[in-house]
Parts: C-alpha cells; sequence; structure tokens
C-alpha cells in the first residue's frame, strides 16, 4: 500500500490560495490512496490530522483569531474538492464546519468568540451526536452539573472528534450543548461497516455517565415544540448543502477516475472504426454529457450556497421566511445533487468497460458512497418541499432535516 507523503506546517491565517492549493493536494493525494483506503476502511485519524495541518478546519473562523476568514461558498467548494479524492474526508470536512461554525450562530458573542478562539487555537476538529431519529441521551442532575447516559446508533467523526455537539432529554425538554470528547465516559465504538463512507467514523458513541456542565449548554433547555430563534436553524440548510457538494465531488472524482482509466487502459470497440477509445463518439457523448450535468449542478450549489448564506448574514435580524426562502434554494440543489451524482457514479462504467469492475481498481467506491449517504434522508421530502415553496408558496417547516 502506497503511503502518504502530504506534509503541511501548520498556520494560523493561510491565504485562500494557500487552502485551496492545499485542498487539492491532500485530494490528490487521496485519490491515489482511495482504493486501498475504502479497502481497509479504518478511522481516517491520518486524513484528520493533514487537514488540520493544512488550516483547512479553520478556513472558516475569522481571520481574527487566526482562521482563514473564507465564506461560505468557498468552504463548500473545498469540501466538493476534498470529495473527489475520498468522499469521506470530504463529509468529514463538511460536517466539521457546520458544527464548529454553528457556536457563532446559536452563542452570545463572547462566548462564541471564546470557543471560536479556542477552536482555532488547538486545531479542534467538531463532531456530532444528534441524529434526531434516535433520541437516546438523557440527561441528569447531579451536584453542580449533569451526567449524559444513553447510546447514539449513529454519529459524525465518533473516533476523530476532539468536539462534538449533542442533544439530550432533560425532565421533559431537550438541551443542545457542545463538549470536549477527553471527558470520562465518552466511548465510541468501531461498529461502522456500511458499504459507503467507510471512513467517515460513523458508529455508535456510549455516554456513561458522561459529566455536563451548564457552561457547555448552547441554549437554555426547551420544550420539544417551542420554536428556536431563527438564526439558530441554519444549520440544517448548510448541512444539507455540505450533502450536496460532497456528493458532487464523489462524482467529479468518478468522471475524472473514468476518464483516466479511459485514456490508458479501455479498448475501443471491434466496430467503433477507431483506434483509440478516447476517439469513440459514444463515450465521447458520455463524457459530454456528464461534464455537463456535473458543471449544471455546481454552479446550482454554489448559487444556493450564497443564497443561504445571505440569509446568515442577516444575524439575528433574519426572518422565519428569508430562512425558508434560501433554504429552499439549498433543496432544490440537494435534489439535483442526489440525481446527478447516483446517475453517473453508477453509468461511468459505461466509459470504461467490463475490466475496470475488478476490485484493485474498487470504482465501484464512488456509486456505494453516494449510494449510502443519500439515504440520510429521503430526497423526495426534499422535492415536496421544494414544490410546497414553489406552488403554494409555503416554506420549508424547521428540523433537523428541514
Amino acid at each position: 500500500m502506497s503511503q502518504s507523503n502530504v506534509i503541511f506546517a501548520a498556520s494560523r491565517n493561510p491565504t485562500r490560495e494557500d487552502l485551496f492549493a492545499r485542498a487539492e493536494e491532500i485530494s490528490a493525494d487521496l485519490s491515489r490512496r482511495a482504493a486501498d483506503l475504502d479497502r481497509e476502511g479504518r478511522t481516517p485519524l491520518g486524513e484528520i490530522v493533514k487537514l488540520k495541518n493544512a488550516g483547512l478546519l479553520n478556513a472558516l473562523h475569522p481571520t481574527q483569531i487566526g482562521g482563514g476568514g473564507l465564506d461560505w461558498v468557498d468552504g463548500l467548494r473545498l469540501v466538493r474538492i476534498l470529495a473527489r479524492g475520498e468522499s469521506s474526508i470530504g463529509q468529514l470536512l463538511g460536517y466539521h464546519y457546520v458544527n464548529s461554525q454553528c457556536i457563532y450562530w446559536a452563542l452570545d458573542a463572547a462566548r462564541a468568540h471564546a470557543l471560536g478562539s479556542d477552536t482555532v487555537a488547538r486545531n479542534l476538529y467538531w463532531g456530532a451526536a444528534v441524529n434526531p431519529r434516535d433520541p437516546g441521551l438523557v440527561l441528569t442532575r447531579r451536584g453542580n452539573g449533569y451526567v449524559l447516559n444513553g447510546r447514539k446508533s449513529f454519529s459524525t467523526a465518533a473516533r476523530v472528534s476532539d468536539y462534538i455537539n449533542a442533544n439530550a432529554a432533560l425532565d421533559d425538554k431537550i438541551a443542545g450543548f457542545a463538549v470536549p470528547t477527553n471527558r470520562p465516559g465518552y466511548v465510541a465504538n468501531d461498529d461502522w461497516d456500511n458499504i459507503g463512507q467507510r471512513l467517515s467514523d460513523s458508529g455508535s458513541v456510549e455516554f456513561r455517565d458522561f459529566p455536563v456542565y451548564e457552561e457547555d449548554f448552547v441554549d437554555a433547555p426547551a420544550a420539544p415544540d417551542v420554536a428556536p430563534p431563527v438564526l439558530s436553524t441554519f444549520n440544517t440548510p448548510f448541512i444539507q448543502l455540505v450533502f450536496v457538494n460532497f456528493y458532487l465531488g464523489t462524482a467529479e472524482g468518478a468522471l475524472q477516475a473514468a476518464v483516466d482509466y479511459v485514456r490508458n487502459t479501455t479498448r475501443p470497440w471491434i466496430t467503433s472504426g477507431v483506434e483509440r477509445a478516447a476517439d469513440d463518439p459514444y463515450i465521447l457523448e458520455r463524457v459530454g454529457e456528464f461534464t455537463a450535468a456535473l458543471k449544471a449542478s455546481a454552479a446550482l450549489a454554489d448559487s444556493a450556497a450564497s443564497a443561504v448564506q445571505a440569509g446568515l448574514a442577516r444575524g439575528r435580524d433574519v426572518t422565519a421566511r428569508e430562512r425558508g426562502e434560501a433554504a429552499a434554494e439549498a433543496y432544490a440543489a440537494k435534489v439535483h445533487a442526489t440525481h446527478v451524482s447516483l446517475d453517473i457514479t453508477s453509468r461511468v462504467f459505461e466509459l470504461t468497460g467490463a475490466r475496470s469492475t475488478a476490485d484493485k481498481y474498487r470504482f465501484d467506491r464512488f456509486w456505494r458512497n453516494v449510494r449510502t449517504h443519500t439515504l440520510h434522508d429521503p430526497v423526495f421530502y426534499k422535492a415536496k418541499e421544494v414544490g410546497e415553496f414553489v406552488l403554494n408558496d409555503r416554506i420549508p417547516e424547521v428540523s433537523l432535516y428541514s
């Protein structure tokens, strides 16, 4: 197995050009190793270290505290770049962005600045254990704080996280909090064995008398039916845009792998009348189709990111209507990217031919990765939400899925 030799010196305030160049370099290295990484399916500790050393984890934090100062449009493009090389790493970068940035939307300015500064200074990776369909965590008062107990069947970056967002039942309310994973009682299990996103570290986590304190709360515990502040709900359209961009990056990676294979390995069909597979008119037509579809979907993704970012920029003045209009743009991009990525990752074999299905290439990983994650929340419900907005002028209902 080939070993990566991509090394960066950790730096504060990297430029935009630095960050994009480093993302491209890491993505190319991941692409070279992707078949082996997928086969092994191990915890991506080394890959997260590379993201840290490249400054990519802090790309969206303000320059005043040592971050890159990028906006969300650029941050999501970085996710897309990483996913071309290895889909799970694109996912992990995007999830970190949402999990670490939401402190600026949910906390008061002083607390957000302090936690953001600490995150940048210590180069922390943020994961989450907030799956709303798996309400397995309970907070209980004990002494001058609380203890957290329970299990989440799925998490994000269970074993590589330095910090996590989580939520739990507290009496008859729901509490959201952000805590470091090095406290006693945090157990990350190595039980993620799905067909795709094999490096996403999405196994179960358990909390066994895990200490939680008042200062860990992101906001005051609230009844489940109490509407949260509008600004704090932007995590959902942004996480959906993370999905959009790593789906598209995965499909872009699949097409690039297929193009390289056609150039170097695929033989022309016996009745094609050409000497190189790269001159086969049907292969050329499909490459053109796939490229056009990806360009269109990427443009839609960038446009949606701009819309959601504009809503976020309104700060605490943003209205539910403005948030809903921006969310509808994100969900339209989600619908399109899902269909495009599933189509392309399954059809690239039409370009490469039968021999490309050999296990040594593992070209099926692109489809397996997209197929696995696109089941996160049903795309037809996203299409319905877009249809409701267009036809009936109803903005999407706020939830951790919409």
